[in-house]
């Protein structure tokens, strides 16, 4: 018997997640030199000048550990939405959060509670500790949250909700929200992954920290990679109860943020005008994107986030066929969604790209 074969049954059963394949590596399979990435919701505007100047300003002090505790970024956090310190911790991108809840609160004989088509870390998360993960069918491709509260177990120990949803943009309102909170036994831990809540219009937006007060139970889960365009960093946040932080940081890696992603983050943070200029950059591409799908007359899920999915038919197919025109996007039949492929939105002549190619593989295809 091998050392691998002892390894327990439930990390033997994982399947590894599959990122949006870089250009690096389309690269050196094909051989393009003119490729476009929209596989990975990342802002195409790149990082904040902010951001960026405040790196180039730590090169010299990279032979020393970064602040283990990253309290000018938490102290940045900790103004900029009214929690204090020890509600916040920091993460290796807001991937970090969502295991830090799941090696702090799961465990064998203990489940959690997600939705089918939901962000793949929350079943890897869950699996990964030995726990059952409770997977509730979708309500139009979205969180059903009725069903998922009814699903909750006296095992039941995380109920992981992404609001926007990650890979099909769905939306829940605050009020329906905040209801379904109110229904979440107090030994289940809320985590409200609001990866993409930058995105949201004005009537959409909702305050999930100050319900935090409320709901000693709740973990609200952010990220720089998305809006504030750090993807590369790696820098993400959360914000809970102090005792539930606490015990969090219990299961948090020394040093799992870098100096670099402390600096960046914190000067992102502040750069309203970049943020505003990127979720403005969104809207119109987002308006770009249907319009083309819509002359194309292929089906989409209305998205609240940075990306929209789209049913082709022969989901793996079609994407093969825009690889090999440098266009790249992502596959979700590991979603469940086979039919489907979601595109991020780029730069206004990166999805003018796309769409022409889109419609001229699917005129090939026919």
């Amino acid at each position: 018997m091998s050392l691998c074969d002892l390894t327990p049954p439930y990390i033997r059963a994982i399947a590894p997640y599959q990122p949006g394949k870089p250009t690096s590596e389309l690269q050196r399979e094909l051989g393009l030199n003119h490729i476009i990435k929209l596989a990975s919701n990342e802002n195409p505007l790149g990082p904040s000048p902010h951001a960026i100047e405040a790196m180039g300003s730590l090169l010299e002090t990279l032979a020393l550990y970064p602040d283990g505790n990253g309290f000018d970024l938490r102290s940045a956090i900790s103004k900029k939405f009214s929690v204090a310190l020890p509600q916040i911790i920091l993460g290796n991108g807001s991937n970090d959060i969502l295991e830090f809840a799941a090696r702090a609160f799961l465990g064998k004989g203990t489940s959690a509670v997600y939705s089918k088509h939901a962000f793949a870390v929350y079943p890897l998360a869950t699996q990964a500790v030995g726990a059952e993960g409770i997977e509730v069918p979708a309500k139009e491709f979205g969180c059903d949250l009725e069903a998922m509260v009814d699903a909750i177990r006296s095992d039941t120990r995380v109920l992981f909700i992404a609001n926007p949803n990650n890979p099909t943009g769905t939306f829940i309102s605050g009020p329906e929200l905040r209801a379904a909170f109110e229904r979440v036994p107090d030994h289940v831990l809320i985590v409200l992954d609001e990866a993409y809540t930058e995105y949201l219009s004005a009537e959409d937006r909702y305050d999930a920290i100050a319900w935090l007060n409320d709901f000693p139970n709740l973990l609200i889960s952010r990220t720089f990679s998305k809006a504030y365009g750090l993807a590369g960093l790696r820098v993400g946040f959360g914000l809970a109860a102090p005792n539930v932080i606490d015990m969090m940081n219990r299961v948090r890696a020394p040093f799992n943020v870098s100096t670099l992603g402390l600096a960046a983050a914190e000067a992102a943070l502040g750069d309203s005008e970049f943020l505003a200029r990127s979720v403005a950059l969104n809207q119109a591409g987002m308006m770009q994107i249907l319009h083309g799908l819509r002359a194309l007359n292929l089906p989409y899920i209305p998205s609240w986030g940075n990306f929209v999915a789209f049913k082709v038919g022969e989901g793996l197919a079609i994407y093969q066929k825009l690889l090999h025109a440098g266009v790249i996007v992502r596959p979700i039949a590991n979603y469940g969604m086979p039919e489907w492929l979601r595109v991020s939105i780029g730069l206004a002549n990166e999805n003018a790209l796309f769409l022409e190619v889109l419609g001229k593989t699917l005129k090939q295809n026919a």
